[in-house]
């Protein structure tokens, strides 16, 4: 190579690797008798490849519905999301459906357990949609979420802490790129709960999809790699933390 194609090259930008999230000007707002009320104000946020983020704020800050946004659960007034290069703002239903299956997983508060299947296959059920079915990662999540004695018991069989450690499994077995997780660890107990973190970040760092859950634990946020607040629907903050072992 010549000086000059070198200099050149020198010359040339740093190429920056596009977030698999970006949320731009984001607005949502829902219709009362008194009028709209404005959940979502001109949101920006945005995830790289492999970053964890806590979303936090008070109750009624916009938290589960811009979570809700972006797993395509819903449709905003206006703005964009876009996951890996797509526009999701307004697929169809049957394009939302897709991306929840292919591209991403939510953990919800509500378990949403399918009622006639077993333990085990609803833990294997999205993977299995998807055409991501390991066995041996299913029952490495299975074991490390303490399942392993419960496969074939149903939901109605299971407690509230067992059917959210199942949901966990379900959503981390089909390794999305996108993980969104809403208060998962709020049935749980504090161990568990570690162990959901640890899971998550387990995915995150072997994968390198990006995790973004709502939380009103500091110290569960305190895991991640940033906090965001979002207070009246805007972003109020967002700050790097140290990511606790």
């Amino acid at each position: 190579m010549t000086d000059a194609a070198t200099r050149d090259d020198a010359r040339k930008p740093a190429q920056v690797e596009a977030p698999l999230l970006r949320v731009s000007r984001l607005n949502k707002s829902y219709p009362t008798p008194q009028g709209p009320v404005a959940v979502l104000k001109g949101v920006d946020l945005t995830l790289a490849r492999g970053e964890s983020v806590a979303l936090m704020g008070e109750s009624g800050s916009g938290k589960s519905t811009l979570l809700h946004l972006v797993g395509g659960l819903d449709q905003a007034d206006d703005g964009e999301i876009v996951i890996d290069g797509v526009d999701v703002t307004w697929l169809s239903d049957t394009g939302r459906a897709a991306l929840r299956r292919e591209t991403l997983a939510v953990v919800f508060q509500q378990f949403n357990l399918i009622p006639s299947l077993n333990l085990q296959a609803n833990v294997a059920f999205q993977a299995r949609l998807a055409g991501r079915f390991d066995p041996a990662w299913t029952d490495e999540l299975i074991h490390r979420l303490k399942l392993q004695d419960l496969l074939e018991r149903y939901p109605e069989q299971l407690s509230g802490g067992q059917q959210q450690r199942a949901a966990i499994g379900r959503a981390l077995a089909v390794r999305p790129r996108l993980l969104l997780a809403d208060e998962p660890t709020g049935n749980l107990d504090e161990a568990t709960a570690d162990d959901f973190m640890a899971l998550a970040l387990d995915v995150v760092a072997a994968t390198g999809c990006a995790f973004l859950m709502v939380t009103h634990s500091e110290r569960l946020a305190a895991r991640l790699q940033r906090q965001v607040r979002l207070s009246a629907g805007q972003v109020r903050l967002s700050a790097g933390v140290i990511n606790q072992p």
